[in-house]
């Protein structure tokens, strides 16, 4: 039998974000705690073709980047996301105002960290997020899914 947590750590986990660093940070995280799957980019507009070719399970988003922000990939994202589906896209910014955190939930984000994180609350979140994410597709296939709700927009 397979361990919940094994499960959690094959999948795939896509991280947008304009700093090397920061992505460098996140993967050399992810690592350590044996997620193996990884893609990156620290180009906005590589972010789309990757969501578009790959079945990732968890999103990691920047929002203030340049040419095309989170926010625009957020909305992008969404419109992608198939009805009755459960993708999770936790944001990371070091913009920790109201009205940000209130406009990315708005468009989709299902969790907010503000830069700098805490590594080990960031896996908490992740492992949180990639756990709901398994029991999701677990219930479609049983034909237990439930429709994607119709949230209030903050612009």
């Amino acid at each position: 039998m397979t361990d919940s947590t094994d499960i959690v750590r094959r999948s795939t986990i896509l991280i947008v974000d304009d700093e090397p660093a920061n992505v460098s940070l996140l993967e050399r995280i992810l690592k350590r705690e044996g997620f193996t799957a990884l893609i990156s980019t620290t180009e906005p507009r590589e972010a789309l073709r990757l969501f578009r070719e790959h079945p990732v399970d968890l999103v990691l988003l920047d929002l203030m980047m340049p040419d095309l922000d989170g926010f625009a990939l957020l909305e992008t994202f969404a419109r992608l996301i198939p009805e009755n589906s459960y993708l999770p896209i936790l944001v990371l910014t070091a913009d920790a105002t109201l009205p940000t955190r209130r406009r990315a939930l708005s468009l989709g984000a299902k969790d907010f960290l503000t830069k700098p994180f805490d590594a080990i609350e960031a896996i908490l979140r992740i492992f949180n997020l990639l756990e709901t994410r398994i029991l999701t597709l677990e219930l479609a296939k049983h034909g237990l899914a439930t429709p994607k709700s119709k949230r209030p927009r903050i612009d």
